[in-house]
């Protein structure tokens, strides 16, 4: 029998809030295992890794028919939904993906550009204040 991990332990695993894992329960992309006795959700390295997969998909702005989609194709279980044509569906997914990636580049890019903008205006204010200044401005209050 394979480890089962309470939903806490898989949430320190995945990064995922306790709130994401339930809500993904609830809509079917991932299922715990198995429940203890006393009711709690029980899960495998396998739903671990589904749930990874999951997470990955999150940067991507997926629908949640398109994430079970994806999910069919990538990690199907007995209860998946048939996809007409996965290999077809991959290339889309995956093209979606390059575009997401682009811009997501791009945007770090700006990202980058203003803070190093902020960098340089922080260093350069530094360098005009005077020595003094904190005493002035705790003065001043």
């Amino acid at each position: 029998m394979s480890e089962r991990m309470q939903i806490g332990e898989v949430a320190e695993r995945t990064g995922l809030s306790l709130r994401t894992i339930r809500y993904y329960e609830e809509v079917g992309l991932v299922v715990p295992s198995a429940r203890s006795q006393g009711g709690f959700r029980l899960y495998t390295q396998a739903d671990v890794d589904r749930l990874t997969l999951t997470r990955s998909m999150k940067p991507l702005g997926l629908h949640l028919e398109q994430m079970r989609e994806l999910l069919a194709i990538l990690d199907p279980t007995p209860d998946s939904p048939a996809v007409a044509d996965p290999d077809a569906r991959l290339t889309e997914f995956a093209e979606l993906a390059e575009r997401r990636c682009e811009e997501m580049r791009t945007q770090l890019h700006r990202v980058e550009e203003f803070t190093t903008m902020l960098r340089v205006r922080l260093r350069a204010a530094r360098r005009e204040e005077p020595e003094n200044a904190p005493a002035r401005s705790a003065a001043r209050r």
